[in-house]
């Protein structure tokens, strides 16, 4: 009697080959191009605008672009330890050292207070009423958004005449992968009307796909999977159907947040990310501000 027959393997848990393309082995290159990076207009800045629910990721992505561009694990802005703690409570714009302390880079990201998953109607309209004005360079630094009230017309926060320089040209929606199937229907809604007032505006928008090691076990092992695993390329799908973003503009990302040194693999995405973002933003400015 012949013995049992072994049972199928499981499925692997990997594409037989990539599905984008990333240089792993050149992220020099990219880094070269954010260095060399410059608007058109002298003296004008990208602007990004970051956007996402309680403990996303956005502030540790702001600390990741800085510890890619410093060269060393950096702290700039103060990240809570849960998705429940918010250390950002105000609007704050945050540059980046070229070099030195005197020269930055010509592009300032924006991070802001996130909104819990289960807020009400009201403060929902709130919020997005509130990004609106920001987006549109109105509101001031040091505001905080209170989703219990608009900001208010005639107050110091409200910059009535804004330069180009203050107005967004980039909104970067920060989207946390291993929650995102648990979102509340009405959070993606909140989205859904931040995105719509930025087309209106004519602002590109794109999705950053946080803690992407935590969500697949085989990016844990090798970041260098982010674009062989299948449950993430489904992840982004998903992202892409509820929210409406376009899988080409949906951007996964490995943030440092307990590493005390840098990693070419994870820097390669962390610039690839930067990169696409700029361009977008030039794009925008060239068109608008010609």
């Amino acid at each position: 009697m012949g013995g049992r027959s072994s049972s199928p393997a499981p499925p692997s848990p990997l594409l037989s080959k990539p599905w984008r393309d990333i240089n792993w082995n050149d992220e020099q290159s990219t880094l070269k191009f954010v260095n060399a990076f410059q608007p058109k207009t002298e003296g004008q800045m990208i602007r990004i605008f970051l956007q996402g629910l309680l403990g996303a990721g956005k502030s540790s992505f702001l600390n990741s672009v800085n510890s890619v561009l410093q060269g060393r694990v950096c702290l700039q802005a103060l990240v809570g330890n849960s998705s429940s703690d918010c250390c950002t409570k105000k609007h704050t714009t945050h540059k980046f050292n070229n070099g030195n302390q005197e020269t930055f880079y010509p592009f300032v990201i924006n991070d802001n207070m996130g909104l819990r998953n289960n807020c009400s109607r009201s403060n929902r309209n709130n919020h997005v009423r509130d990004i609106e004005q920001a987006l549109k360079g109105h509101v001031s630094e040091g505001y905080t958004f209170n989703p219990e009230c608009r900001i208010s017309m005639d107050g110091p926060f409200l910059n009535l005449k804004p330069r180009a320089n203050d107005k967004v040209h980039v909104l970067v929606f920060v989207i946390d992968a291993t929650k995102f199937s648990h979102m509340n229907e009405k959070a993606v809604e909140m989205l859904q009307d931040i995105r719509d007032e930025a087309s209106r505006l004519d602002i590109p928008q794109v999705a950053l796909l946080t803690k992407i090691d935590d969500f697949c076990p085989e990016i844990q092992k090798d970041v260098k999977n982010v674009y062989m695993s299948k449950i993430l390329k489904e992840k982004m799908n998903e992202v892409s159907t509820r929210v409406g973003i376009p899988v080409n503009c949906i951007l996964p990302v490995k943030n440092y947040s307990e590493e005390l040194d840098l990693n070419s693999d994870t820097d390669a995405l962390i610039l690839s990310a930067l990169k696409h973002i700029l361009l977008l933003g030039n794009d925008h400015l060239n068109k608008h501000c010609a």
